[in-house]
C-alpha cells in the first residue's frame, strides 16, 4: 500500500499538469484548426469514408503492393485499442470525475478529433517509409522525420520513447486491470490467471506480426462492435421513453456543472471539461499518434482516400459506443 501511495503521490501532479488548461487547449485547438482548414472535411465527408470503408475490405487493383494490411483491417486494428476498455473505462470515470455533462465535451472532443485523425492517417501514409524486408512502416516519429526534417528528428524519437512507454500505461495495463477485475468480481477468478491468459493470447497474435494482429483484428473487431451496438439499442429502443431526459441532462450539465469535484459551479464546469476532453481522447485516441502507425501498413497509394477511413475510429468509437455506453450505464443505475 505504502508503493502504491508513493507511485500515486508521484503521478497526481504530472497527470494535473499534463490534463491542465493549456494541453486541453491544444487537443481541442488543434483539432480545431484543422476543422476550419480543411472546411469541416470529417462532416461533409462522413459518408464518403463509409463507403471507403466498405469498398476496402480488400485493397483496390495497383494497391496490393503499397502495404501489407487492407485499409479496411488497417481500421480494426486502430479499433481493437479503443472499443471495449476506453469506452467502458472512459465514460465511466468521465462521469463520475465530471458529471454527465462531460459527455457532451467527449462528442467536442471527438467531432474535432476526426480532423486530428484525418491528418494523422493522411500524413502516416504520404511519408511512410519500407524497410529492408520490404514492409511500409510509419506513423508520428517518420511523419515528423521526413515531413518536418532532420532537425526534428529528435522529436520523432522523443515520441517513440514515450510512445512505448504510454502503451503499458494507458494501453496493456487498463485494458488488462479491466479484464482481470471483471471477471474476478463475476466468477472469482485470480487476476493473475487472468494476466497470464491474457499475455498468452496476446502473444500467440503479435508474435505474427501487423498482418496476424489485423487479420485477428478485421475479424473480431465487427463483430464486437456491432453486437454491442445491436445489443445496447434494444435495450434503448425498449427505454426509449428515458433518452429525452439523458440528453437533456447531458446538455445541461456541460454548462452548469453537477461534477463530483468542485464545490461551486465554475469548478464542476472546469472539472466536466477536463475529464470529458481528457476520457474523450483516451477513448478515440485522437492525437495521440497509435492510430496512425496502423494506418501506415494500409494497402493504398492515397492519403486522402485512407485518412477519411481513420476519421470514422473517432466517430464510431465516441460518439456510437461512447453515447450507447453513457445510456445503458444511466440505466443500470436508476
Amino acid at each position: 500500500m505504502e508503493v502504491y501511495q508513493i507511485i500515486k503521490d508521484i503521478l497526481d501532479p504530472i497527470d494535473s499538469f499534463v490534463w491542465g488548461p493549456v494541453m486541453l487547449v491544444l487537443i481541442l485547438g488543434v483539432g480545431l484548426y484543422l476543422s476550419l482548414g480543411l472546411g469541416f472535411l470529417q462532416l461533409r465527408k462522413l459518408g464518403t469514408g463509409f463507403k471507403l470503408l466498405w469498398r476496402g475490405r480488400a485493397p483496390e487493383q495497383g494497391d496490393e503492393k503499397e502495404g501489407e494490411i487492407s485499409p479496411f483491417n488497417a481500421l480494426m486494428t486502430s479499433l481493437s485499442a479503443t472499443i471495449g476498455t476506453g469506452n467502458i473505462a472512459g465514460v465511466a470515470t468521465a462521469i463520475f470525475l465530471g458529471g454527465p455533462g462531460a459527455l457532451f465535451w467527449m462528442w467536442c472532443t471527438a467531432l474535432v478529433g476526426m480532423a486530428t485523425k484525418f491528418a494523422e492517417a493522411v500524413c502516416a501514409v504520404k511519408y511512410r517509409e519500407t524497410d529492408e524486408d520490404g514492409n511500409h512502416i510509419g506513423g508520428p516519429m517518420y511523419y515528423i522525420k521526413n515531413g518536418l526534417g532532420q532537425k526534428w528528428l529528435w522529436l520523432g524519437t522523443a515520441f517513440a520513447v514515450f510512445g512505448a512507454i504510454a502503451g503499458f500505461g494507458i494501453g496493456n495495463t487498463v485494458q488488462v486491470n479491466s479484464i482481470a477485475e471483471a471477471l474476478h468480481t463475476q466468477w472469482g477468478i485470480p487476476p493473475l490467471g487472468t494476466g497470464i491468459a491474457v499475455m498468452i493470447f496476446v502473444g500467440l497474435v503479435i508474435i505474427g506480426g501487423i498482418k496476424a494482429i489485423a487479420e485477428v483484428a478485421g475479424k473480431l473487431v465487427p463483430i464486437m462492435g456491432i453486437s454491442y451496438l445491436l445489443a445496447g439499442l434494444v435495450v434503448l429502443t425498449l427505454n426509449a421513453s428515458e433518452i429525452p431526459a439523458a440528453l437533456s441532462m447531458i446538455i445541461s450539465s456541460a454548462f452548469t456543472g453537477t461534477a463530483a469535484t468542485g464545490g461551486f459551479a465554475g469548478a464542476a464546469i472546469w472539472a466536466a471539461i477536463r475529464f470529458g476532453v481528457a476520457r474523450g481522447v483516451f477513448s478515440n485516441e485522437a492525437g495521440l499518434g497509435s492510430a496512425p502507425i496502423a494506418h501506415a501498413s494500409a494497402q493504398t497509394h492515397d492519403p486522402v482516400r485512407q485518412g477519411l477511413i481513420a476519421m470514422l475510429g473517432t466517430f464510431i468509437d465516441t460518439i456510437l459506443v461512447c453515447t450507447c455506453h453513457y445510456h445503458l450505464r444511466r440505466l443500470d443505475t436508476r
